[in-house]
Parts: structure tokens; C-alpha cells; sequence
């Protein structure tokens, strides 16, 4: 067991996934906090439409999901001609692949605990915020974020424990290349495909003692 972990690979492995982590975690703050606060109070075609995609990756199977951000963001995808032509910057087989599938896969979990406490009383206090003469942001920083402070350290926790766990998403982005693109998820699947159960045990072994850790914060942010 002591020379699995201290085997190249894994190392490789959980290094890479916590620079994955690194971008992806303050990611989920940055969007999922304004899009949980537009979704909860916005109304509208447009509204009901970023809902419906930001839904996507819950429902849909994470191949699919994949499988549509490569048609998208590929070489010669919709958007990925563009951006490896006019900024050199290829997604897919990457880093930024990757990254993109961590957020991808945790973003709805991060939104949906602040879209459900947009509710209400915290309503009432944005429009005397405004009645006030308070900026939107000032609103923003000042009521909104405390309010949900709860709701949002609920969704990092729930979002980054789905972030780590993601494989479909990651697999059809990343490419799964060994030594470049292949996080704790993947070499997991690697390590269970090539009869490596030791490795495999391992990896899944820590991922198990990190989502313990994620669900007991979980439970304290819930019962503090």
C-alpha cells in the first residue's frame, strides 16, 4: 500500500485534481452565488431558460453532457475553432477541459441551495436596502450573501464533493491521458481497468475520507 501512494501516478494524480479544485472551487462562488440570487428572484423567458441549462447536468447522463460541450468546445467545434484561432486556447484534451468539467458537473448543486433561500424575507430586505438608496451591489454584499451565508457554504460543499467524484464529463474533455489529464476519478477507472485494485482501493479510499469530511461539514453548516 505505501508504494501505491507513493507511486508516480497517484501522486500525479491527486496533484493534478487539486489544482483542478483550486480553480474550480472558487469558480462555484464566483458564478453559482449570482446565478442562485438571479434564479431565485428572476422571472422571464431568459431566466427559465439559464435555469433549464444549469439543470442539465443533473439530469442528463454525464457522457451526454460531455459529449455536447465537445461539440461545442472542440477543435472543430461551434466555439472551439474560434477560440484556438483568435486566442490559441484549446479546451478539450487540457487543464482547462478539465476545469470546465469540475464546474460543469457542480454548478447546479452549487446554485440550488441559494436559489431556494431567495425567499421571502430576504426579499422584503433588498427592496428597504433599495428604498435606503444602497447600490445593487452594496445590496448584494451587504444583505444577499449574509442571508444565505448558510446556503452557500452548503452548495461549495455539495458542488466540490460532485466535482471530485465527476468522470463522464472530465473523460470526454480531459481525454484521460496519462501523466496530463488523468485526475484521482480517472485513474480510479484506469487503475479497475487494467486489474491495478490496489491503486484503485487507494484513490477510492481517499476520496471516501474526503466526501466523509464534505458531509460532515455539510451536517454542521445545517445544524449551526
Amino acid at each position: 500500500m505505501l508504494a501505491a501512494a507513493t507511486d508516480p501516478g497517484v501522486v500525479f494524480s491527486v496533484t493534478l485534481t487539486l489544482q483542478v479544485m483550486a480553480v474550480a472551487i472558487p469558480c462555484f462562488f464566483l458564478l453559482g452565488v449570482p446565478l442562485g440570487y438571479l434564479l431565485g428572484r428572476g422571472r422571464g423567458r431568459l431566466v427559465a431558460a439559464l435555469d433549464f441549462l444549469i439543470s442539465l447536468p443533473l439530469v442528463l447522463p454525464p457522457m451526454a453532457v460531455g459529449f455536447f460541450l465537445l461539440l461545442l468546445l472542440g477543435r472543430e467545434g461551434i466555439l472551439g475553432v474560434y477560440l484556438q484561432r483568435f486566442f490559441g486556447l484549446q479546451i478539450v484534451f487540457s487543464f482547462p477541459g478539465l476545469a470546465l468539467a469540475s464546474v460543469t458537473a457542480g454548478i447546479p448543486l452549487m446554485v440550488r441551495p441559494i436559489q431556494a433561500a431567495v425567499r421571502g424575507d430576504l426579499m422584503r430586505l433588498v427592496e428597504l436596502s433599495a428604498v435606503l438608496g444602497k447600490p445593487p451591489l452594496t445590496t448584494f454584499v451587504r444583505v444577499v450573501m449574509p442571508h444565505c451565508k448558510k446556503s452557500i457554504a452548503a452548495g461549495l460543499f455539495l458542488a466540490t464533493g460532485r466535482a471530485l467524484g465527476e468522470v463522464g464529463v472530465s473523460l470526454l474533455l480531459g481525454g484521460d491521458i496519462i501523466g496530463r489529464t488523468n485526475t484521482v476519478s480517472l485513474e480510479i477507472y484506469n487503475a479497475v481497468f487494467t486489474g491495478d485494485f490496489q491503486r484503485a482501493g487507494l484513490l477510492s479510499g481517499l476520496l471516501a475520507m474526503v466526501s466523509l469530511a464534505l458531509v460532515f461539514a455539510l451536517k454542521r453548516t445545517g445544524s449551526g
